[in-house]
């Protein structure tokens, strides 16, 4: 029934698969539209259980290092021994911490709902991570930017769908993510069985695969590789610290400054996320066509004078710098990925799930540390202390030079 309705193409990897690449940046988008409902309804979860701002940074905690701790495990496994069905166990996970917060009765009913949200999550990126790979056509940075901005979208959507569906019902709104939890499980059940198939024939032409993986191998020193990673990985820490601010205290920030309604912090919170996604889309193809490292220094490094301007900015402004902040900075997430997938080839669910999985831990933490710090000092401390993050963007210089993506 599935695959009658939702048909996929003929299992094909020397061309670029764009009904594929669309189906999986759709099911990302379902996915991180449920994971950011956690985030979003934060305002109404502490006003509903009397929380803390360390409390909600805590239950962040829980839910980004569920995700952060098993991802590159789940990818390290499934590069061995491929799980084309993990995928609609994922949505169902997610599903299922869905209800678990929309009908928590304490604290710790909602920490299990994060958790299993962070599952989902967890066994979700690395795998459709691989699947766009597969699907890209040798136009991987392209393909990762198709991927990422369905997980962008989803991001934005869920300050949206927090607003007007879970604000006015309370946190048991929530539920109705269960919906979209279905619709995603249909629509992964047939990308399971494209990738199946994908699998099926590299191993009827297994000389294909070695091929491909010949060609992709990097002309570096395992030297150069590991100093290239550790580049990458305090790159996406500078970006994702700043992130996390965002993400989880941004309408408390506006709330704050300039008297916002929680209805019109969402809202403004949605733009910025739709910021994001405008970036990552951009992002893809300059990297296809001017190459991963002017794009990684550029786009974080480029974003100071905005973040170091925008705890003193008025409300248009402070809009303003958000949206500029949101497009320059995402336009990075692409070309880190491909890069470090062709740092080491063969592994893409290892290097997807460490990286998505380190930026979950990060935000974790982050959320974490940042609101015990605005606990302590005010919620414009935030911004003040994060605003100086994007200088970190002068290491990408040290990234070693790299032929264009897809090249």
């Amino acid at each position: 029934m599935t695959s009658t309705a939702i048909p996929m193409p003929v299992p094909r990897v020397n061309t670029t698969q764009y009904r594929v690449l669309g189906a999986v940046s759709f099911c990302h988008l379902l996915n991180d539209m449920l994971q950011a409902l956690l985030p979003a309804a934060y305002p109404i979860l502490r006003g509903g259980f009397n929380l803390s701002f360390a409390q909600i940074g805590y239950l962040a905690l829980v839910y980004q290092i569920t995700a952060s701790i098993l991802q590159p495990f789940i990818g390290f496994y499934t590069d061995k021994h491929p799980k084309p069905f993990a995928l609609p166990f994922a949505m169902l996970a997610s599903g299922c911490g869905l209800m678990l917060l929309a009908f928590a009765s304490s604290y710790a009913g909602l920490m299990m709902g994060a958790a299993m949200l962070g599952l989902g999550s967890s066994i979700f990126h690395p795998e459709s991570s691989r699947i766009a790979r597969l699907a890209s056509g040798g136009s991987h940075g392209v393909a990762q930017s198709l991927f990422q901005v369905g997980g962008n979208i989803g991001s934005a959507l869920g300050p949206l769908a927090a607003a007007f569906i879970v604000l006015p019902q309370g946190e048991k709104g929530m539920a109705w993510g269960g919906i979209a939890a279905v619709v995603g499980i249909v629509i992964m059940t047939a990308l399971s069985r494209w990738y199946r198939d994908v699998l099926r024939e590299r191993a009827r032409n297994p000389a294909h695969a070695a091929r491909a993986k010949a060609a992709a191998l990097p002309a570096l020193s395992a030297t150069q590789i590991r100093n290239a990673m550790i580049v990458l990985v305090l790159l996406l820490l500078s970006k994702y610290v700043y992130l996390a601010s965002f993400t989880n205290f941004y309408p408390f920030f506006i709330m704050h400054r300039f008297g916002l309604s929680t209805h019109d912090a969402q809202l403004c919170q949605f733009v910025f996320f739709a910021a994001v996604a405008a970036g990552t889309v951009m992002g893809g193809p300059v990297v296809d066509r001017i190459g991963q490292k002017k794009v990684i220094a550029w786009s974080i490094l480029g974003t100071l004078p905005f973040t170091l301007a925008l705890p003193y900015a008025n409300l248009p402004l402070t809009l303003a710098l958000s949206v500029i902040i949101g497009v320059v900075l995402s336009s990075a997430f692409p070309a880190i990925i491909v890069f470090a997938q062709e740092l080491v080839p063969g592994r893409t669910g290892m290097i997807s799930g460490m990286f998505f999985g380190f930026i979950f831990g990060v935000s974790g933490i982050s959320a974490a540390l940042l609101g015990g710090l605005a606990d302590r000092w005010g919620i414009d401390a935030i911004y003040q202390a994060c605003a100086f993050l994007p200088v970190m963007g002068v290491l990408a210089w040290r990234l070693p030079e790299r032929r264009k993506a897809g090249g």
